[in-house]
């Protein structure tokens, strides 16, 4: 894959996990809209592993919680920081159940359309606008209910489909179960662990399984990249969510949606760059 490629495909995906605008959506975007080739889900997951590093050095202090209340328990002491890492490992089981399915079935390569990345910007623009307005806060990340867990990690489902956001999905649901916003923003982060490094193991033995030492590379450098983008994002968006509402990334994400149909339905179909 061309250097430039793996670039951009990183800086997006650097920029776009964290935030609730969909980072899968705008992985799909970058050969739907130019006329360089898919770069497939397996380099997707790649990118999204170096993000996966950026969100456990800027949350290290709960990385080190998490690992103490895991040694803890070993010694068969259970802390409260347990419960929520179990919480938080409960609430990605939905998500790797029903993406083993869509992936196996091969549904998630008739999801990767610009037409689906559209209208979901757009529909769940609508769900985070109305959750955030709606949205008490009183609730923070300690307070997490197993209930909490199961809603939030239902939720999270619905990232499968590029557009909807994976932050976004679980910040609406965290949103409207009344957490702060930098809290609704720290749970959807943490749980990306999880959830990330899930996928990373499964895509690291397929990479492995290819055999091929230019796919590994590509992989390899995507994900390095992403990781210092990513780090960046990650900053941004716990300062916006301490001071501003979530209407930005709302705005965006119907401007964005409002082109996409524009492009489709009115405009000629080929590639812009």
């Amino acid at each position: 894959m061309p250097l430039d490629q793996l670039i951009v495909l990183a800086v997006i995906q650097g920029i776009t996990e964290f935030l609730p605008i969909s980072s899968s959506g705008h992985l799909n975007l970058v050969h739907l809209l130019t006329s360089w080739r898919d770069q497939g889900p397996l380099l997707d997951v790649a990118v999204h592993v170096g993000s996966l590093f950026a969100v456990m050095l800027y949350f290290w202090r709960d990385m080190v919680m998490f690992a103490k209340a895991a040694w803890l328990f070993t010694k068969g002491k259970r802390t409260p920081e347990l419960t929520l890492l179990l919480y938080l490992i409960v609430a990605t089981i939905p998500i790797f159940v029903v993406g083993f399915f869509v992936v196996r079935s091969g549904i998630i390569h008739s999801l990767r359309t610009a037409e689906v990345i559209a209208w979901s910007n757009i529909g769940f623009a609508v769900i985070l606008l109305i959750t955030d307005r709606i949205g008490l806060t009183i609730q923070r990340v300690e307070h997490t209910t197993l209930s909490d867990a199961v809603l939030i990690g239902v939720a999270q489902v619905l990232s499968i489909i590029p557009g909807a956001s994976r932050a976004g999905v679980t910040i609406s649901m965290a949103r409207f179960l009344g957490y702060e916003r930098p809290e609704a923003a720290r749970i959807s982060m943490l749980l990306s662990v999880p959830t990330i490094l899930g996928l990373g193991l499964a895509t690291g033995v397929e990479l492995y399984g290819t055999g091929s030492m230019s796919l590994q590379k590509d992989a390899f450098i995507a994900g390095a990249l992403s990781m210092v983008t990513a780090l960046f994002a990650i900053w941004v968006m716990m300062w916006m969510v301490a001071r501003t509402s979530l209407l930005p990334f709302v705005l965006y994400r119907f401007v964005l949606g409002g082109f996409l149909l524009g492009w489709i339905y009115s405009w000629d179909s080929i590639p812009i760059f």
